[in-house]
């Protein structure tokens, strides 16, 4: 029994692993396509309005999962709810939402930690 849980541990963590991969250059395709930069700014660090994230250098995970999040919409578990991001993320696959989060991830960001 501790074998099959060793396994399926490993197992876990190697499609976790896979998950978080993504073609930048496909994610800078598709943010172009999707027209990302009209709201978040043509850097990703400087949105239209203070209210919409800077997106340039955020973590993968966090972007992929707020995409997923926003598919989901307010009513889905651990959904958000906004009209527009509902809209733009519930066209995009699971590949195009790691291409794109790796693509933000690999743009220089501005965002600071306070130590």
């Amino acid at each position: 029994m501790k074998k099959v849980k060793l396994l399926a541990l490993l197992l876990s963590f190697f499609s976790v692993s896979a998950f978080a991969a993504g073609n930048i250059e496909a994610g800078k395709a598709a943010t172009e396509k999707n027209n990302c930069a009209s709201c978040h700014g043509k850097d990703y660090n400087s949105p239209i309005d203070p209210a919409y994230p800077k997106l340039a250098g955020q973590h993968v995970d966090y972007l992929a999962q707020a995409l997923k999040a926003y598919q989901r919409g307010a009513d889905g578990a651990n959904g958000r709810g906004n009209a527009i991001m509902g809209g733009q993320a519930k066209a995009l696959s699971n590949t195009d939402i790691q291409n794109i989060a790796a693509y933000l991830h690999s743009l220089p960001g501005s965002l600071v930690l306070k130590k």
